[in-house]
């Protein structure tokens, strides 16, 4: 079934769908307010740069996927890169199978391979398939705090004593502090380079 292309700015009617699918692709603590300030700015991606946000719409009037983005400035060394989501008001690439392997750090991880070479995560591999080069890990892109309770909530999960816990959905380890009755997690994403000279197919 082909699918078309639209901007929010074209369809704006389209916006329930951008939070639905967000809804379904994120896991629940990650949709909370992070203490980078990267929910606060949720809103102005609907308004603001309504025209960046993508839906890929079918003929039967249902969105299939959607992408968010905003324009950045670059210098174009890795330094230059923001370090949170708030600093750009957008996410690095987030390697879709780093939550199968949260114990691994993402600077190894994303050294993994396929047999032919490529990127093992299919995210990355997407990415990569489209000509992007991986410029650097982005070790805390979003940071989401909350009291154990909250925590046990958001992941149906028991924290019994402080210390790491392997979470549905998250890319690393959350780290549970019950002295302080605090949950805390920080997102580790990938900056990746895409070039404007084309793709291989």
């Amino acid at each position: 079934m082909p699918l078309k292309a639209y901007a929010l700015s074209e369809k704006p009617e389209l916006e329930p769908d951008f939070e639905r699918l967000a809804e379904v692709g994120w896991p629940r603590f990650l949709r909370q307010r992070d203490e980078l300030g990267c929910g606060t700015f949720w809103p102005s991606l609907f308004t603001t740069w309504a025209e960046y946000q993508t839906a890929l719409y079918d003929d039967a009037g249902r969105v299939a996927a959607v992408a968010h983005a905003v324009p950045i400035t670059w210098d174009g060394t890795p330094a230059g890169l923001p370090e949170s989501i708030a600093g750009i008001l957008e996410r690095a690439v987030r390697p879709t199978l780093k939550a199968r392997y949260p114990l691994a750090p993402m600077e190894r991880y994303v050294t993994w391979t396929t047999d032919d070479g490529e990127p093992f995560d299919p995210w990355m591999r997407v990415h990569a398939r489209l000509g992007a080069e991986m410029v650097r890990v982005a070790p805390c892109t979003l940071v989401i705090a909350g009291p154990i309770a909250r925590w046990e909530e958001w992941t149906e999960m028991a924290f019994p004593e402080s210390g790491p816990y392997v979470v549905p959905g998250a890319l690393q380890p959350v780290l549970i502090d019950r002295a302080r009755d605090e949950g805390r997690y920080e997102d580790p994403n990938v900056w990746m380079l895409h070039s404007l000279k084309g793709a291989r197919p």
